[in-house]
């Protein structure tokens, strides 16, 4: 992104063979494409530049320009009608669902869409399969879940890769800030209250606290800060489910794509870039309070500078399962690189019932033993 001149180009998801010509699908953990039908590995090319290193862009100079103009590809998308989520599609495929809340995707009105060419992608490191054995033991760990929770997630179909765009955000702050400091001690009081109907005298210790001005100057620096550019996933799962081994990342290729599906960035930079502040302040606010010190602290105002904040999108790998439940959907969200599961899990009301029924049948058998032994 040395040059802010728009360019689109058509995104290429179906993938040849060089020797037999049959289509090829990124295989998860490794660095080509294993053809199934010949066995040919298809080598994914990497860019001269040196492995490993990653570009960053100058915030300001971006947001200086009138057009974010960066390069986009154009990519055959389908708007889901139950979630509104947008989901790339196969235009070959006759019929699917929408991996963001399982409803039925309307296949005519597929469009062809441009969105932001990613610069860097962390590939699929777990197979489906993979996916599916940690899947099943989560669930298997959820007490009270509906029954047939397990028998869906052994559906071939209970799963679907997909590449989440995120913002990252790289910043080195300077907090102006004034509060006050407040140092404990400890007075003897005297009270009286009441015991076995008398009325006694007793002490006890308080705590009170000195208030001191306290003002200053705190600096922070943030790398790879991560937001969240998706419009369909629970943005408090994508969370728990760092942190990302992002020192991983490749420079981004069609070829990590073919086989998965990708949503489009429904966040744009500079809302991304002021997400990205809120999740600096926690960080911020911790650094001051060590530097006022003390037992307590106030802060009554901070004046923060950010200096020289880069960014870069990305593409990250998930898997994700919709299960439909009362009419409501749950998410389900597996990190594709440690397999780590999170999700809303949903609870079963008659396991509920007869597990509070089977408490009061055993609390009164109890009883009933209890009394004829008396």
């Amino acid at each position: 992104m040395s040059d802010f001149t728009e360019k689109t180009k058509s995104i290429n998801l179906e993938l040849a063979c060089k020797e037999c010509g049959a289509l090829l699908k990124f295989q998860p953990g490794t660095n080509h494409l294993t053809c199934e039908y010949c066995g040919t590995k298809n080598e994914i090319a990497q860019p001269e530049e040196a492995a490993g290193t990653i570009k960053e862009n100058s915030l300001e100079d971006f947001l200086a320009k009138e057009v974010e103009g960066d390069e986009k590809i154009e990519v055959v998308t389908v708007k889901c009608d139950g979630c509104h989520g947008i989901n790339t599609f196969d235009p070959k495929t006759v019929s699917d669902k929408c991996a963001f809340c399982g409803s039925p995707l309307v296949v005519k009105s597929a469009s062809t869409s441009t969105m932001h060419r990613p610069e860097y992608v962390l590939p699929f490191g777990i197979d489906l399969q993979k996916a599916i054995q940690g899947f099943k033991k989560w669930i298997a760990g959820l007490w009270f879940a509906p029954g047939d929770l397990a028998k869906y997630a052994d559906a071939p179909r209970s799963l679907n890769g997909v590449y989440i765009p995120y913002w990252t955000f790289d910043c080195a702050t300077q907090s102006n800030y004034t509060g006050q400091r407040g140092e404990n001690y400890y007075v003897t009081e005297t009270y009286t209250t009441q015991e076995n109907g008398q009325t006694v005298t007793k002490q006890r210790q308080v705590t009170k606290t000195r208030w001191h001005f306290a003002s200053g100057r705190v600096a922070n620096t943030f790398d790879d800060l991560l937001i969240e550019a998706s419009g369909s996933l629970d943005k408090k799962i994508l969370r728990t489910l760092e942190p990302w081994d992002l020192k991983n990342l490749v420079a981004y290729n069609d070829k990590y794509l073919s086989g998965f599906r990708t949503e489009t960035f429904a966040v744009d930079l500079r809302t991304a870039y002021q997400a990205a502040k809120g999740r600096m302040e926690p960080e911020i606010e911790a650094t001051i309070r060590s530097h006022i010190g003390g037992d307590r602290q106030l802060i009554h105002s901070v004046s923060t500078t950010y200096n020289n904040p880069t960014f870069k999108h990305i593409l990250l790998p998930v898997w994700v399962s919709a299960y439909r439940y009362n009419n409501k959907v749950y998410q389900f969200i597996i990190n594709a690189r440690t397999g780590e599961v999170q999700g809303q899990r949903p609870y079963s009301t008659g396991k509920i019932v007869l597990a509070i029924l089977g408490g009061i049948a055993l609390l009164v058998t109890l009883y009933l033993l209890l009394g004829q032994d008396s």
